[in-house]
């Protein structure tokens, strides 16, 4: 995929009053896990959540199986990832993802997680 096949155009985000970007609801899917994400995930789907998310970038580009502790966590108040995609909607960004910026977003959501598990393993330890 490339050029077009990157741009963000699922409603992530959009101007509201002068230069201000409002969040927007974008488009995701939440479904269980298939069998082969469950089997690679294994022990770490209790910290991760029992749902699974795609996350849409347009009608032919998304990211599979964003886990919903993944997908949902907050950092100052602000959903990380979608507060991430209000900000490139192509509307505001004026162009496509970079492919670099693709995998920014996919290296994210990995450190992401590393720290959703991680508190996960911290807590359960001190139990």
């Amino acid at each position: 995929m490339t050029g077009d096949d990157f741009a963000v155009m699922a409603g992530w985000g959009h101007f509201g009053t002068g230069d201000t970007v409002m969040p927007g609801q974008g488009r995701i899917t939440e479904r269980a896990y298939t069998p082969g994400e469950k089997s690679a995930l294994g022990d770490s789907i209790p910290t991760l959540g029992e749902t699974t998310f795609d996350v849409y970038l347009n009608d032919r580009a998304f990211w599979r199986n964003i886990p919903a502790a993944v997908w949902t966590y907050k950092l100052g108040g602000y959903q990380v990832l979608k507060k991430w995609l209000s900000y490139r909607e192509s509307d505001i960004l004026d162009r496509s993802l970079k492919p670099e910026e693709v995998q920014h977003f996919t290296d994210t959501t990995r450190r992401i997680a590393a720290i959703v598990f991680g508190q996960g393993r911290n807590i359960a330890h001190d139990i």
